[in-house]
């Protein structure tokens, strides 16, 4: 069985998290989940991006990895709401994403 060295582990979680923006944003196009064609797509890119997150958490801490992953999926799907939908970009939400950045870096750094 695949066990990823902690570099691998850091790329397979970036992947999920990238697969997680592309979910999140696309449950948009699913109309509630009810265009059958849309809501498969978002089913099977979320499906991978748990694989992703399952198999980095075999290398990193739990909570590490999960907070990267919401972390990641919380500001790209923010960003892409800003830039797609017209989503609110004032500077109070700018600056909670900041703060998410900030610590999913501080992750990083102190997990290593």
């Amino acid at each position: 069985m695949f066990n990823p060295t902690p570099t691998q582990a850091w790329w397979l979680l970036l992947a999920a998290g990238m697969l997680e923006i592309i979910w999140a944003v696309g449950l948009k196009a699913t109309g509630g989940l009810s265009r059958p064609g849309p809501s498969l797509a978002v089913l099977a890119v979320a499906i991978a991006s748990f694989a992703l997150l399952g198999l980095s958490m075999k290398t990193l801490p739990v909570g590490t990895a999960y907070a990267v992953w919401v972390g990641i999926g919380a500001v790209g799907a923010t960003l892409l709401g800003i830039l797609l939908f017209g989503e609110s970009s004032n500077a109070a939400r700018i600056g909670c994403v900041l703060l998410i950045v900030a610590g999913v870096v501080g992750l990083r750094l102190v997990d290593g």
